[in-house]
Parts: C-alpha cells; structure tokens; sequence
C-alpha cells in the first residue's frame, strides 16, 4: 500500500490532475495570480487529446446552425442528453474555435469557390452537416502541442511529470467535518515516493477508462483513474455502462491501439465484409454515417455471423492524392504495416474508445465534495447521453474546463491557508515478491470486461463478471495493503473499482439504449431514466 513517506509535502491554489486539453485549457485561463501545479503520470503531453485524429465539432459555416448541432447531438444521445447542458456547450462552439485561433492552433483550410480562404470542414458520424474543424487527421497532436507552448509561459504554473495520483483527501476523511476537498497523496514514480499536496481546489482532468477493456484504442494512460478516485472520495457517477467502442480501428498484430478516424468514412470510406461486400445499408439508412454505436454493433454483428476476425474499410476509390493530403498520418502509419490505403482496404475492428459516463457535475465542473472539480472524459455532465456523437469530446473539454476555471478564478483568493495533510503511512508494508499477481490479475480484469460488458451484453454475462470483478478487487485491495505501490498497482486497483461500476450500472438498465444493448432487454424503454450510483448504496 504505502512507500516510503521521506517526500516533499507541495501547495498549491489550484491542483490540476491531467494534462489534456481540459487540464491546460484550464490552466491557461485561470488567473496569474493563483499558483497552479498540473499532475501529470507522464510526460505533459502523453493522454487521449494528443492522440485524437478527428477534430472540434463547432457551427461554423453559414449553412449550419446551433440547432441543427443540437438537433444532431440530442439524436445520437438517443433520448438522454440534457438539452439545456447540450445548447450550453454548442452555442460556445465559435468563440472555443476563436480561442485556440488565437493561441496558434493551425487548422487545415481550402480556398472555397469564391477564391477566399476558409476552414476545411468534415463530417462524422451522427452529424448532419460539415462542421469538424481539424488540422488534418492530427488534430490532437496541434491542440496539446499549441495549449502546451502556451502553459510554458506562464509563470504560475509548474508541471509535476511522472506523477500518478493516489487519492484525494478531504475533510471528513481527516475528521475535520463535511466533505470538502484538502490535496490528495500522489506517487511521484521518479523518486518512488508518495508525496503529500496540499491544495484548495483539486480539478479531475483524468480522461477516461477504456483502459478496462482488453482492446482500446486509447493510450496507457486511460485508466479511470480520476473516476475512481472521486468515487472513494464521495461523489456520485452516472451512466456508467456507457461505455462507447470506436467502430473502427487498424486491425494488425503490431498496430497496438491505432484509431483509423471516423473522418475516412465522412470522406466517402466504405465498411465491407472481407469478400468485399458493403454491409451497412442493411443496418441503417445513414449506412456508414450512422452513429458510432450502430456502427459498431453492426461490425460487431457481422464478425460473429461469418466468424471472422475483422471486417474493411474502403477508400481507396478517392483520389490518392487527397487521401494523403487529407489523412497523412493515417497513411503513413498503415504504410509502415505494408497497406497502402491509396490502394487496398484497411483491416479493422471496433475497440473501446470513450467513457460516456464519470462523475456528476454541474455547469462548472463542481462535484459533489466542495473544492473537487471535474472536466473532460472522467464526468458525466449530461452533454452525451446514451452515445456520444463524432468530435463533441474535445469541444466539451475546452467549454468546461473554460467555464470551471472562471468559477475557480471567481470563489478562490491566492495565499489561502492550507489544511494540515498527515503524512502518507508506510510503516506496515513490505516490498511484494509477487508481483506476477499483478499482470495476472490486470490479463483477467481486462479479458472478463471485454468478454463480459462490451458491445453486446446479457443479465448472465454481467452478473458472472461482476461475481468476478469482486473477487477481483478484494484480492487487489489486500495487496494494496500490504505492500509498497508502483504504477501497475495503482492503475489495476482503479480499474477494478470502475469496472464494478460499469457492471452495476449496466445491470440497473433494464432497457437497450445508445451503447448499452442486451440480449434479455433488446427494446428501449418509453422513459429515458440516467442510472446514477451513490457510494453509500450502489450495490
């Protein structure tokens, strides 16, 4: 459980844990005046937003409006979004793509017919109309690297690199009364020491959990780590068994995680069975375009039907020359597994991609523990419902974290008097012998989730994961209390705590809807209900 407690006790106004485009984002609009330190488990720019492809859905051009996005996004939440926070984040869609404008993010344009430069928009899946803004098929990579450049100059925030956080701390777990947030431990994995940080204001920029699945296209750092912890902490989740799978991504045995966009398939890229058949039209008038969870369903269908291993994505009928232009580091990375997409169809196969559910927020990022905030991926905030729609994920990073650090900047006065943190204990533990438990254990997990919760679900599959995920966590919690931390073990204990989560959540749904469907409950129910999980009672 507990290293060595010979570590720098740190403060700070502002703790910000993550450093994607919600925690810089963040960071870079709160005051100079407030002293900020962002957490990050690796190096700064290592997360889910560098490694985004598709890009920022926004109204842009005259022939779209904020209804019809909000129109858009309400039909692929498929009856849960919350209208109100769905309008709240679409109509600061101009001044977002404004902002980072303005902090140098160089998005593609094209001259349009009446010779004048324009932004080169997209369509995705589940929207109506052109209206992705990219920097061609690396969009993350210009944000992070832009947000980043910015971050650096400012003189009042400090990175904390190779640092993974271990739990908030907060007054009630210190018998000071009521539930408001005081710092959190933190293993610094460069000193293997847990350090003790002191802060006011605790944000949770964390991502998301697709890390519990054994195939994902996400980055190793997607562990649920903040879900968790704010979940120990005292805050409510919902829609949990939302768990979205990106329908396509590089089937190849040395691939490891590669997303193949969902900008291909708005460019014209066809889904065909390995004979080469389209398959789409069968499942969805919108074919290709339809929304990630039919997509994948469908894919996931056909693999089941003819036994096959993946299915392909066509589109090399377009022009090569736009192909490359349009998608180079898509084609670079197949070319370098010997498929050249100007010219043959890409292998692939649907992988967790996105938590649509986390801890509950309101319109400023403020959780149910007083001082704790959310953005990003680790939150449920209402803007998805049941399915989130094509590129509305880094816009709601950028819309929240923005409105939470106005919020911070507003209730929080520089200098202000920390709270005593007792040191973290390590006097009763040992250094494991054992750790081969750990990669056992982190091999089940991941394998029981993806036989178990993923794309196609039944009452008896979850309820023999959940037997197991128990299990799974007592064993994993007795090992945490007897020995010295590292990485691995901190990442499977989180995991295995969101997993419960996903598992109860999905059996408390009586009813298919959006990512969740099960075989026992294959219709949608008349009333859209979210499945909220409280600490106290969530079992």
């Amino acid at each position: 459980m507990h290293p060595d407690t010979d570590a720098t006790h740190l403060q700070y106004d502002v703790l910000i844990i993550g450093s994607g485009a919600a925690g810089m984002s963040l960071a870079l609009t709160l005051p100079e005046a407030l002293r900020v330190g962002i957490l990050c488990k690796e190096r700064p720019l290592e997360g889910s937003t560098y490694y985004a492809q598709g890009g920022v859905a926004a109204v842009l051009d005259d022939y779209d409006t904020v209804d019809s996005h909000i129109e858009d996004t309400l039909r692929a939440g498929d009856g849960l979004c919350r209208e109100s926070v769905v309008r709240f984040v679409v109509e600061r869609s101009p001044e977002i793509i404004d902002w980072l404008v303005a902090l140098g993010v160089q998005f593609d344009t094209r001259i349009s017919a009446s010779g004048r430069s324009e932004f080169h928009l997209t369509q995705e899946g589940g929207h109506s109309h052109r209206r992705v803004i990219h920097a061609a098929d690396a969009t993350g990579k210009e944000i992070s690297e832009q947000l980043y450049a910015a971050v650096t100059q400012k003189s009042n925030v400090a990175f904390l690199t190779d640092t993974i956080a271990l739990d908030v701390i907060t007054t009630n777990q210190l018998g000071l009364g009521s539930k408001t947030v005081c710092g959190l431990y933190a293993f610094n994995q460069t000193l293997q020491k847990v350090q003790t940080i002191a802060s006011p204001r605790v944000v949770n920029a964390t991502g998301g959990a697709s890390k519990v699945y054994l195939y994902t296209s996400n980055p190793d750092t997607a562990s649920g780590d903040g879900i968790a912890m704010a979940w120990r902490a005292g805050c409510r989740v919902a829609n949990m068994e939302f768990n979205q799978f990106h329908p396509t991504c590089l089937y190849h045995p040395m691939a490891k995680s590669f997303l193949i966009s969902e900008a291909l398939r708005g460019e014209g890229a066809i889904l065909r069975l390995p004979n080469g058949e389209p398959f789409m039209s069968r499942f969805d008038d919108r074919a290709e375009l339809a929304s990630r969870d039919i997509v994948a369903r469908a894919i996931d269908f056909e693999m089941k039907r003819l036994g096959c291993d993946h299915v392909l994505l066509d589109i090399s009928h377009k022009p090569a020359d736009d192909v490359r232009r349009h998608f180079p580091t898509i084609y670079e990375r197949c070319l370098s597994f010997g498929i050249d997409i100007t010219t043959t169809p890409i292998p692939i196969v649907p992988a967790a991609h996105y938590t649509c559910g986390g801890i509950m927020t309101d319109l400023c990022g403020r959780t149910d523990v007083d001082g704790l905030y959310a953005v990003g991926e680790s939150t449920y905030t209402g803007l998805h419902g049941a399915n989130r729609m094509a590129s509305n994920s880094l816009l709601e990073c950028l819309v929240f974290a923005r409105a939470a650090a106005h919020e911070i900047a507003e209730s929080t006065r520089p200098g202000t008097t920390f709270l005593p943190i007792p040191g973290w204990d390590a006097s009763q533990v040992t250094t494991s012998e054992e750790d081969v438990l750990i990669a056992h254990n982190w091999d089940e997990l991941r394998r029981l989730m993806w036989n178990y919760v993923g794309i196609v679900r039944s009452d008896a599959r979850l309820i023999r994961a959940q037997r197991r995920v128990r299990l799974l966590r007592r064993e994993i919690d007795e090992y945490y209390e007897k020995y010295y931390v590292n990485r691995d073990l901190i990442e499977l204990r989180n995991l295995a705590q969101v997993a419960e989560l996903i598992i109860s959540s999905a059996l408390r749904r009586k009813e298919s809807r959006g990512l969740h469907y099960t075989l026992d409950y294959p219709n949608r129910s008349t009333s859209a209900e979210d499945t909220v999980l409280e600490p106290t009672n969530y079992l």
